[in-house]
């Protein structure tokens, strides 16, 4: 793999060669490495899963276009502090940003960030608020580049209605022994069939203006400095059009949980509202993201269905014999599923207490705008 690895960060444009790689192991489709070099520069170095985005051209090509606004919306902070909030993509020794492979793999070099970190978890108040800036920030950068020009990388990635389809497909084919080990998870999704699918009604029916979103923003998809100040966000593979509840959803999915995604003692799922506070105030207040009326509608309920959409793949995938999500042992997706449909009915619990937070931090944002306006 070693040799595979240097033959293929070989042909990308960049200074140095290769001293050493390590795979990085926090994602669930594509493979990723970290790849050191002998003039001190280092990179990410990531080939993409095909199986699962069909469009490797439409991916790199999302990403080059997202990360060029990006930069162009900081190109006024000092060089060393903008390569540590942009995100730089490298050309291949003959012109793309993505190379093909003799085997027919897809792959893309950008830098990496150096004294930086990510967690799987998180650790305090402070990362909550600070992924709210980033989540919420890279909203408010990316506002104003018109969402139909990217390709849809997952078409209906998001689609509540796909995915009942997709889990009632997999429920009528799984075998005995896997729809036995998922009924009790089978009952729970089918129970929330009717109230799951609301907000796609209400994006169907224009209700919610489409914008250029995340799509995967769970904590690990922010990068922090050593002293945990948000410097940029990350994995651009699922950038694409899509509604502000896609992004908060999937944001405080993660950052709110007690639990690790696939959590195996249910007891430790919980649902911190403080950070959910955090998050919000850093979303709504210090990114300089201001949303309509329709967007603040559902905010947090999208926390809700975001959370359970997640846990609906994973049971799904769990039924299919887990040919999409990498897994570690046999029952893996049936205990992801069970962690987020947890999380999901606690969030539920909540929601009223959740929705107010969200108005509150709204109308500061909206109070703060109209005064910087005034002046």
């Amino acid at each position: 793999m070693e040799f595979q690895i240097n033959k293929i960060f070989r042909q990308f444009n960049k200074p140095g060669k290769m001293l050493e790689y390590e795979p990085i192991k926090s994602g669930h489709i594509n493979h990723t490495y970290f790849v050191g070099t002998d003039c001190g520069d280092a990179y990410i170095l990531q080939r993409i899963n095909h199986q699962v985005f069909k469009d490797p051209e439409g991916v790199v090509a999302n990403k080059i276009a997202v990360a060029r606004h990006v930069a162009e919306k900081r190109s006024h902070l000092p060089p060393e502090d903008r390569r540590r909030r942009v995100l730089s993509f490298f050309r291949t020794n003959h012109g793309p940003y993505l190379l093909k492979d003799k085997d027919g793999d897809y792959w893309n070099l950008m830098s990496f960030i150096e004294e930086s970190r990510v967690y799987l978890r998180t650790p305090n108040r402070k990362v909550a608020f600070e992924a709210g800036k980033a989540f919420g920030g890279f909203l408010r950068d990316t506002e104003d580049l018109d969402p139909s020009t990217l390709v849809d990388t997952i078409p209906r990635f998001h689609s509540m209605s796909l995915r009942y389809e997709q889990f009632d497909e997999a429920l009528q084919k799984a075998n005995s022994k896997r729809t036995k080990q998922a009924e009790e998870l089978v009952a729970f999704a089918n129970g929330l069939r009717e109230e799951m699918q609301s907000l796609e009604k209400r994006v169907i029916a224009g209700e919610i203006p489409l914008r250029v979103t995340h799509n995967d923003t769970k904590i690990s998809n922010a990068l922090f400095s050593e002293d945990d100040e948000a410097l940029c966000v990350i994995d651009l593979d699922t950038v694409m059009q899509g509604v502000v509840h896609f992004d908060f959803g999937d944001a405080v999915r993660t950052i709110c949980n007690t639990g690790d995604e696939d959590e195996q003692d249910i007891v430790k799922v919980g649902f911190e509202m403080d950070y959910f506070q955090a998050f919000v105030e850093g979303f709504l207040g210090e990114s300089g993201l201001v949303l309509t009326e329709n967007e603040i509608e559902g905010l947090a309920f999208s926390s809700k269905v975001m959370t359970f959409i997640v846990g609906l793949r994973m049971l799904t995938d769990f039924l299919n014999n887990d040919v999409y999500f990498d897994t570690a042992y046999d029952l893996h997706n049936l205990v992801r599923a069970r962690s987020q449909f947890r999380l999901a009915e606690l969030i539920g619990e909540r929601l009223e207490e959740m929705d107010a937070i969200v108005r509150t931090a709204a109308r500061r944002s909206s109070a703060a705008e109209s005064a910087e306006k005034s002046f």
